[in-house]
């Protein structure tokens, strides 16, 4: 959003430097037309916020960001100082701490604005899930959805000053890795309905009671919205199903259990790419498409068709629109190396979704099936156990081959060789890389599947040119 840099500094509760008369007056040219929280990719005109970061401190790269054209930079007061030859020709915004200030605009921004905002969070499939809703209420609103997986404190912020006047809705993905940080970004989005896929062992390291603790961080979407809110729960999931006990507003569940609506039947994985299902609600039925791989991304897609039933969309026409829905970027596409297909799932990983993927590659027709799997971080104590669970599961579900990538995932191939399967394990992306080179056959089917800090697609730079699979072609492609 278009905004003054003298309002963005009453509400952010900074002071500008220097203080310029005619700032409001659009012809002034003191307006940033976008936000940024780094340098490299500022765009000229836009408001540079100095974040101190873990790995970075903003300030570094002040004089960079106004080379760069930006409108102002937004610093803390007490670095001033530092900066005081860049005025007047510079503009400065002091605050007390520059991403408190980005925070207190967004939440300034998104209570200005008059649509909705609808908070998605789980273990996984959020970025799924976020990308479906917005594609099945883009039928008949027009959306914001945040990008990629920006949903953070950093991240979050950033979309919602996105948020321009025609926009209906805003469809916000929300992340967490400790208790208390869905809350804090609840607090900024102030979200009035709220979806929750699942809840998984995603970063169960940092939750001293495990999946239980992980479960109320996950609830806290739940127990943030209005009175008047609406609450979408997966049914299918035993910790998200008792969500709506104690949330007075409205409840939708969806899933394959009775108690759901919309409801999935008749789920069928035709040639082991892409899903097939029909969809129940009420007396209506409707037959969904979806080019996606695994069957957990049916809960995906019936989060967004309850999304758009609640929203007044027809459900024919939620339906419809799902068979436009395309994988994200390393979230199950898939290429065509050598006369082989690879599913690149490496954006991220935790036991559930692993185990999801695992069934899914099973699934396909293929001479040779083999499972490509990076270490999980952020398990904790559990985390060889988990690891070696994930490779006898592999196993079990008939995959041909192991191969575990770096640290834990020893025990995943331990635990896949105990079951009776080759496995093999090799220390790094690059290894893998070099043994799919010289192993991989036309007919074979690989996942790979790993958390975000392993970098696994690096095990692809060492196979030839990939094609991308017709399966992941939009319609205007094929």
């Amino acid at each position: 959003m278009k905004l003054s840099l003298r309002q963005i500094a009453e509400w952010a509760d900074g002071s500008l430097i220097p203080e310029v008369a005619g700032l409001d007056e659009p012809a002034s040219g003191y307006w940033a037309s976008g936000y940024s929280i780094d340098s490299r990719t500022l765009q000229p005109g836009e408001l540079f916020f100095a974040i101190h970061g873990e790995h970075f401190d903003g300030h570094d790269f002040v004089r960079a960001a106004f080379d760069r054209g930006a409108r102002a930079a937004v610093i803390s007061a007490s670095r001033a100082g530092e900066f005081r030859e860049l005025a007047p020709e510079r503009v400065l915004l002091l605050v007390t701490e520059p991403l408190a200030a980005l925070q207190m605009l967004a939440a300034a921004v998104r209570r200005q604005w008059a649509g909705r905002v609808i908070g998605v969070t789980g273990s996984a499939g959020k970025t799924t899930t976020k990308d479906a809703i917005a594609l099945v209420l883009g039928r008949r609103y027009k959306v914001l959805k945040s990008q990629g997986n920006l949903n953070n404190g950093f991240g979050l912020p950033l979309q919602l000053l996105r948020l321009q006047p025609e926009h209906a809705v805003a469809v916000m993905e929300m992340g967490m890795s400790n208790a208390g940080e869905i809350a804090a970004l609840a607090d900024i989005a102030a979200p009035e309905w709220g979806v929750v896929t699942n809840v998984g062992n995603a970063h169960a390291e940092n939750f001293a009671d495990g999946i239980a603790g992980i479960a109320r961080a996950k609830f806290e979407l739940i127990k943030s919205l209005p009175p008047h809110g609406v609450a979408f729960l997966n049914c299918d999931d035993r910790y998200v199903s008792q969500f709506g006990r104690d949330f007075h507003g409205k409840v939708f569940y969806f899933g394959s259990g009775r108690s759901a609506d919309p409801r999935a039947t008749s789920i069928q994985e035709p040639g082991g790419v892409g899903l097939e299902f029909v969809v129940h609600s009420g007396e209506e039925s409707a037959a969904v498409l979806l080019n996606l791989i695994g069957r957990h991304n049916v809960t995906n897609a019936l989060a967004a068709i309850a999304v758009g039933l609640e929203s007044g969309i027809p459900l024919q026409d939620c339906a419809s629109a799902l068979a436009q829905l395309q994988p994200g970027d390393k979230r199950g596409e898939t290429i065509e190396i050598a006369g082989a297909r690879i599913v690149n799932d490496c954006y991220n990983s935790n036991p559930e979704a692993l185990k999801s993927m695992i069934h899914a590659l099973a699934a396909m027709p293929a001479e040779r099936r083999i499972l490509v799997a990076g270490e999980m971080l952020e398990l904790g104590p559990e985390a060889p156990q988990m690891h070696r669970a994930c490779g006898k599961e592999a196993a079990l579900a008939g995959i041909d081959l192991v191969v575990g990538v770096r640290g834990n995932a020893r025990f995943l191939a331990e635990g896949a060789r105990q079951a009776g399967v080759e496995a093999l394990f090799v220390a790094s992306p690059a290894e893998a890389g070099t043994w799919l080179r010289s192993q991989l056959k036309p007919g074979d089917a690989v996942l790979l599947k790993a958390s975000r800090g392993v970098r696994l697609e690096q095990a692809l730079e060492a196979l030839p040119p990939a094609a991308l699979s017709p399966a992941t072609l939009s319609d205007d492609k094929k």
